[in-house]
């Protein structure tokens, strides 16, 4: 009301003579009206001042205070249990005593913090020497390699580089006697890694497999025979028999040795396998990979493959390597090999 009052006023205009003179801007000059706004023009100022130093002194108590309120309007929080948070599951190790043998087993949980990666020598070296120049917690024998020319005949993938392909062995490839079995010597059963999306996961198949959907191979490691759901001890172990007598056998397959193979369970957790012979039997302990194939099914494993055993058959973890095969007198057998399997933590943020 006061202010239509002021606008009326200024735009009266102001009397000259006998005629009235119209006011573009501001009070006319002696108008009663310019003291009053004069005072109204301090006090604004005066009152700005107050102002600007009453949110001042609002901030510094909000924020230098805890214990002063806040006038914000907040929703109710939703009453709630504690969130307990899911223990990380840890490597299980385990020495499994058997009449003919003894069985080590390593767990590794599915969608934990260890990840099992395939590792290569220039030349050969032990599981431990590998094991130690990768920073590795534990290390398990791999593929197949020919001790003369220390050429690998087992491919190797890491991080999707082709690290070795039998195709490279030229032994392997021109030796006579195995030409008519090259086409399944270069498709046999290998262990995978695979990143789908955001995960891991980990498979069993034939070398020629394509990858699933939206799943990208980064890592493989080539053994062979698949031990289960079941074995391929023809197709990949080369078994041959006439009229109910082994002709063929080159992996000795019937016949008890130190063992090493790889499992994954229905949750997606894999199993390490190593099978040492016994000191006191030398040449009568051990498994055959039927007799290993069926104890992995007492382990709940769906999917398995054998890896180089005899006398590459290791296993290192906590700092210990235990090897497999004992010779004669009951010792053990330490023969350094082409590659491994690796396992490695995986360091999440923040730590």
């Amino acid at each position: 009301m006061l202010l239509r009052l002021i606008g009326r006023y200024l735009r009266a205009g102001v009397l000259v003579g006998s005629k009235v003179e119209p006011t573009d801007w501001g009070p006319p000059q002696g108008s009663p009206l310019s003291p009053l706004l004069d005072r109204m023009r301090k006090h604004w100022r005066i009152g700005l001042i107050l102002v600007g130093l009453g949110l001042l002194l609002l901030a510094y108590f909000r924020f230098s205070s805890p214990s002063t309120p806040s006038f914000t309007a907040q929703p109710a929080a939703v009453p709630s249990l504690p969130a307990s948070p899911v223990p990380e599951r840890a490597l299980e190790y385990k020495v499994h005593t058997l009449p003919r043998s003894v069985v080590h087993t390593l767990l590794i949980p599915a969608q934990s913090k260890f990840v099992i990666t395939p590792a290569l020598s220039d030349k050969v070296n032990t599981v431990e020497e590998l094991a130690q120049r990768y920073g590795a917690i534990a290390a398990l024998n791999g593929g197949f390699f020919d001790p003369q020319n220390q050429k690998s005949t087992s491919p190797v993938i890491l991080q999707g580089y082709q690290l070795a392909k039998p195709e490279d062995n030229e032994r392997l490839m021109s030796n006579p006697d195995l030409i008519p079995y090259l086409d399944k010597i270069l498709n046999r059963t290998e262990f995978r890694r695979y990143r789908c999306g955001r995960i891991s996961r980990y498979d069993i198949v034939l070398r020629q497999a394509l990858p699933p959907t939206n799943c990208q191979l980064e890592d493989a490691l080539g053994g062979g025979p698949r031990l289960l759901p079941n074995t391929t001890l023809v197709q990949e172990g080369f078994l041959d028999s006439s009229k109910g007598t082994i002709t063929r056998d080159s992996l000795g397959s019937k016949q008890p040795n130190a063992r090493t193979a790889i499992g994954i369970t229905s949750d997606g957790s894999v199993i390490w396998l190593m099978v040492a012979q016994k000191s006191n039997a030398p040449t009568e302990s051990g498994m055959t990979l039927q007799e290993l194939a069926d104890f992995m099914k007492t382990l709940r494993i769906e999917q398995g493959m054998n890896l180089d055993g005899g006398s590459s058959s290791a296993l290192f973890y906590q700092g210990k390597t235990i090897y497999g095969k004992v010779d004669e007198a009951g010792k053990s057998v330490q023969r350094p090999v082409k590659s491994a399997l690796l396992i490695q933590s995986i360091k999440k943020p923040g730590e």
